[in-house]
């Protein structure tokens, strides 16, 4: 099994988790996104949206964090990443792409990098950009975690939602919001951090990491 990906993308990095809470070994193969590796020909051949992650499987090439952690947990189903009950997978898959699709696109690098080359925004309104969206998104996942009463979203073992939170909490830190402003996030980042699969998969332990 091999990953490409960047130490720094949030969408590698869930994937990242999910390997590892799998106890799945697979080669790391970097793609630097600040030099433009992902538009090369060598990596588009993989990827042809010239995006990271591309997992590569069983001579298969997997693309997009999310399909590739459905695939992980369809093949390999212990531990599983989703609740067994309907109700209760379809609530945690809400809760993920909440994160997924509707707060971490917007701070994508190549959004950032229109924003600012074709736009013309600086880098505070980048900054302002960035944690508004953040800021909005965690507020409105808040009233949704409150009636929790286990550690992670899905139960008692972490699954799809926190392999999706704990990338964008890296991020939201990086740009200055304090996690604790929104307990419930807080609550499941702590049982998260308790967590050996977390923290290998976290940027500053990778290979490529420059933090």
């Amino acid at each position: 099994m091999e990953l490409h990906g960047y130490f720094r993308s949030s969408a590698s990095y869930r994937v990242r988790i999910a390997l590892n809470l799998k106890g799945l070994q697979y080669d790391y193969h970097p793609v630097n996104l600040l030099e433009g590796e992902q538009r090369e020909a060598a990596y588009r051949s993989l990827n042809p949206q010239g995006l990271v992650p591309a997992l590569v499987d069983a001579g298969h090439v997997f693309t997009q964090s999310l399909a590739i952690l459905e695939w992980l947990d369809e093949q390999y189903p212990e531990p599983a990443l989703l609740p067994r009950e309907s109700l209760a997978r379809a609530q945690v898959r809400a809760l993920a792409y909440n994160v997924a699709c509707d707060i971490q696109p917007l701070q994508n690098l190549r959004v950032l990098k229109y924003l600012q080359s074709t736009l013309g925004a600086g880098e505070e309104q980048k900054i302002d950009w960035i944690r508004h969206w953040i800021d909005g998104g965690f507020r409105a996942l808040e009233p949704q975690l409150s009636s929790s009463a286990t550690p992670f979203a899905g139960g008692e073992t972490p699954g799809l939602f926190e392999c999706c939170l704990i990338p964008q909490i890296y991020n939201a830190e990086r740009f200055g919001l304090k996690v604790d402003d929104y307990p419930h996030i807080a609550r499941i980042a702590k049982a998260c951090a308790a967590l050996p699969s977390f923290d290998r998969a976290r940027p500053e332990n990778q290979p490529d990491s420059t933090v």
